[in-house]
């Protein structure tokens, strides 16, 4: 009776081990597609983003010039002003809007960055379970494949795009 006691709970253990390991994999597999989608997100976001923000930045940057070429315009007749407060110069602001894009810029880049590691560590995470020993045997049960490290082959796609005014 004890032994047919104990015969039942390791293969019930066994039954359970092989679920909770199988369930495992599928999490893991989930978190992957996740993680790729986050890529996919902030990538999405910084080819929508970064032309708005360069567009912006260069209509400031076009009504500035507009602004100093008519402060230079005025300053010859600044000139037979009584004193320096009849002069009123703009308020320009290009360093800061500059200084705004370069911000928005690096926020875009460092999330993405954080994706492709979020990704990158699922996959590590994964694989760990597949190669190792003994959930490597559920692995090729159930056809659990590595999967693949976020890489990109071209030097020239690992730059951000290039932003010009």
């Amino acid at each position: 009776m004890i032994i047919m006691f104990a015969f039942i709970l390791m293969i019930a253990l066994i039954v359970l081990w092989f679920i909770v390991s199988y369930n495992g994999f599928i999490r893991e597999r989930n978190l992957i597609k996740e993680a790729w989608s986050g890529i996919e997100t902030q990538l999405k976001r910084r080819y929508d983003l970064i032309p708005r923000l360069v567009e912006t930045a260069k209509g400031y940057l076009q009504h500035e010039r507009g602004l100093l070429e008519q402060v230079s315009g005025l300053r010859a007749k600044s000139m037979s002003a009584g004193s320096i407060q009849n002069e009123a110069y703009p308020d320009l602001k290009a360093n800061q809007i500059m200084i705004e894009l370069q911000q928005k810029l690096a926020d875009v880049e460092d999330q993405l960055q954080l994706a492709r590691r979020y990704y990158n560590g699922t996959v590590r995470d994964f694989n760990i379970r597949v190669e190792s020993f003994p959930t490597n045997l559920i692995a090729g049960m159930f056809s659990f494949r590595l999967a693949e490290f976020f890489q990109i082959g071209n030097a020239e796609e690992r730059k951000a795009p290039a932003v010009k005014f």
